[in-house]
């Protein structure tokens, strides 16, 4: 039972599988067994770990109780993503003892769940509470890409249910991050790059310069010649399936073809979060070239 949830068992269902108190009372006391709530018993370990900790967090909160946010993204199988606590979310008139490492989450409606084995908020729900309640705006950024770019959920629902969000902290921002990753249409261009760079004073680039190479032709986003700068402006798409070899191959073309050129990359979902750190290495690229403000 306990290698079927991660190292952690239900009190309730050893005792509907024939042990009594005793018994269980018995091997904890001994020190094969230990106490990991009102509810769960650690088997093999002292504490829960892994999976175990999701399950021992909906054991814990009772039957009202769903993972949401990153809890439930994790559950739902995101990867390379780490977070310290366990986010469980309940009915508002619902109670709760506290347990350790989880944070409650009392809310007027829980929205769309995943009732069976770890009960849990469905993704496209759970990705837009993972981003409102992460620690910094680069946090939100990455959960809401990493998790579609994971393929846990689609596109279209994050929007639909992006539409139907009325409260937001961070209502500006991720506004135009979810529509980056999640509808190609409306995220940023070379334009956007373009007017950043004239409200700065910088000198104008031309747009879709054509540059000939050993494998034939490349498209160039933006493209300083006068000072020998390049910038390619990468969308949220860029980052699935081999879009990201296709874009090396160009900028390695290009600074193979001249090695006087200054390649430059401008990832979207970073222009969102920092456009001034881009803005700045632009303008240190030119000067470098010979421009002068």
């Amino acid at each position: 039972m306990a290698r079927r949830y991660a190292g952690v068992v239900r009190r309730a269902d050893l005792l509907a599988a024939g042990l009594t108190d005793h018994d269980i009372r018995a091997e904890v006391d001994r020190g094969v067994w230990h106490d990991a709530g009102r509810h769960t018993i650690c088997v093999g370990t002292e504490q829960p770990q892994g999976e175990g900790l999701l399950w021992r967090a909906v054991w814990e909160s009772g039957p009202r109780g769903f993972l949401d946010g990153p809890s439930a993204l994790i559950a739902a199988g995101l990867a390379h993503w780490e977070e310290p606590l366990v986010h469980v979310s309940m009915p508002r008139n619902a109670t709760v003892t506290d347990v350790p490492g989880v944070r409650h989450h009392h809310l007027r409606d829980i929205g769309l769940v995943i009732p069976v084995g770890l009960r849990r908020t469905r993704a496209q729900v759970a990705v837009i509470r993972a981003a409102e309640w992460a620690t910094s705006d680069r946090a939100a950024t990455t959960l809401v890409a990493m998790t579609v770019q994971q393929r846990l959920v689609a596109p279209g629902s994050v929007l639909e249910r992006w539409s139907q969000t009325r409260r937001s902290r961070r209502r500006a921002l991720l506004d135009t991050v979810i529509r980056d990753v999640c509808d190609g249409a409306h995220s940023i261009n070379e334009l956007d790059v373009v007017r950043a760079c004239r409200r700065r004073g910088l000198p104008e680039p031309s747009r879709q310069q054509v540059r000939s190479i050993s494998g034939g032709t490349v498209y160039l986003d933006l493209f300083w010649d006068d000072y020998d700068v390049h910038a390619e402006v990468q969308g949220a798409h860029h980052l699935w399936g081999l879009n990201g070899v296709d874009d090396a191959v160009r900028g390695n073309a290009v600074a193979v073809a001249d090695r006087g050129v200054v390649s430059l990359q401008i990832p979207v979902l970073g222009w969102r979060l920092q456009p001034e750190v881009f803005l700045d290495q632009i303008d240190a690229a030119l000067r470098g070239g010979g421009w002068a403000a």
